[in-house]
């Protein structure tokens, strides 16, 4: 698989976990392409912390609104019956825990469900943004990231080295390698990409895995 239908792979399978009526907001970067493999019949609301609720797909080529873009500063649609509001009633959203899921990038996670997702010490970065409220804030958290750094290095380890971003929220990531469950302090191996082997993901995994006596492989068909 190249890089893109990697990715693709990881939104894909992010997407079969929503469910409808879900309030679901997407990080920036490769969380966002989930939003265009939402299953038929599933409805989502999808939730930007820059202060909207609706927001619909990417407009065409030409037609961007250059005051209409999610958190990372994409330009977006917005879709009938969507909202705008300001960042005080957007993040009383998160923090009241109204958000169903949110999907995130990540630098590093590890079997205790931390997360590194926002800063490496030395390099510039724009800030935290509103990942730390949302990890805490959602129902439920899922990290989608490639499973190794350009470097070829784990990205799912034993124990987190970079800087926090929350402790203990992960529930589940989903790589270009497999589905991992964050589960009693372990990650499951709950699917695999049907190109790997259990070892060679064992190999790419800092973390220690246990493997689901029901894995089975995720769906490649297409890519």
């Amino acid at each position: 698989m190249d890089s893109k239908q990697r990715k693709v792979l990881i939104a894909r399978r992010i997407a079969q976990e929503l469910a409808d009526g879900d309030v679901v907001n997407l990080g920036i970067g490769l969380p966002t392409m989930v939003s265009n493999f939402i299953p038929p019949g599933v409805n989502i609301t999808l939730q930007s912390e820059n202060g909207f609720v609706g927001l619909g797909p990417t407009p065409p080529p030409g037609e961007e609104d250059p005051c209409l873009v999610n958190a990372g500063g994409q330009p977006v649609t917005i879709l009938p019956g969507g909202a705008f509001f300001d960042s005080v009633d957007s993040f009383a959203i998160i923090r009241g825990g109204h958000v169903d899921v949110t999907v995130l990038g990540a630098l590093e996670v590890d079997a205790a469900g931390n997360l590194a997702n926002w800063m490496v010490p030395g390099k510039m970065v724009p800030g935290m943004g509103g990942a730390m409220d949302l990890v805490v804030g959602a129902k439920r958290v899922i990290v989608a990231t490639l499973h190794l750094t350009k470097d070829g290095e784990p990205k799912l380890l034993k124990k987190c080295r970079l800087p926090l971003t929350a402790t203990g929220e992960v529930d589940l990531v989903v790589t270009d390698y497999g589905v991992f469950q964050i589960e009693g302090g372990q990650m499951v191996l709950l699917e695999k990409n049907p190109e790997l082997t259990v070892e060679e993901i064992r190999v790419a995994t800092e973390a220690d895995l246990v493997v689901s006596p029901d894995l089975k492989d995720m769906d490649v068909t297409g890519l």
